[in-house]
């Protein structure tokens, strides 16, 4: 995969490393493109779980990512108005202003950026912005270039799992 645009973005001190622009990105954006938006949704919650799963384990008292999260799902499922959902979207984002460390920013707004995506299936992208440049901050800008490639491919494997399921998915 080419990352060179990450990693002039990197050069540039920029706060998100990826765009709709990133080369590496091109598979997976064409394929999001594709879906219906619950497939979206089902898709990008389930790894803003598995992130929230992250940040929960550096800050166990933090209660707002995963309130975020139950409350886009129940949003979702229109138990709830989206005003309720939207300021527990936006909640998670403080957390990112209220912590100093970089990768966990970056993660804060990847949930937020997933949660959002119940209103607004483009959101989802957001998700992999952040959620890639907290991959490169961890790693350094050396190497982490197969940790990203596997990652997008699960992104892509994870899509195509929902895709394939959607129909057959009797959840809410």
């Amino acid at each position: 995969m080419n990352f060179d645009d990450v990693k002039a973005k990197y050069r540039r001190k920029n706060k998100i490393l990826f765009s709709r622009e990133s080369l590496c990105l091109q598979e997976l954006i064409a394929l999001i493109c594709k879906q219906k938006h619950r497939t979206i949704v089902m898709w990008i919650l389930q790894w803003a779980n598995q992130t929230a799963d992250i940040l929960n384990k550096r800050y166990p008292d933090e209660e707002r990512f995963n309130n975020a999260i139950v409350q886009s799902t129940r949003w979702a499922m229109g138990k709830i108005k989206m005003s309720i959902a939207k300021k527990a979207i936006l909640d998670c984002h403080k957390v990112a202003k209220e912590i100093d460390d970089p990768i966990d920013i970056a993660l804060c707004h990847a949930i937020g950026q997933a949660c959002s995506s119940v209103h607004v299936e483009t959101h989802a992208i957001g998700f992999v912005f952040y959620d890639l440049t907290a991959l490169v901050l961890e790693l350094g800008i050396d190497n982490f270039e197969a940790a990203a490639s596997n990652k997008i491919e699960q992104y892509i494997n994870t899509l195509k799992l929902w895709e394939s399921e959607i129909d057959n998915y009797s959840g809410p």
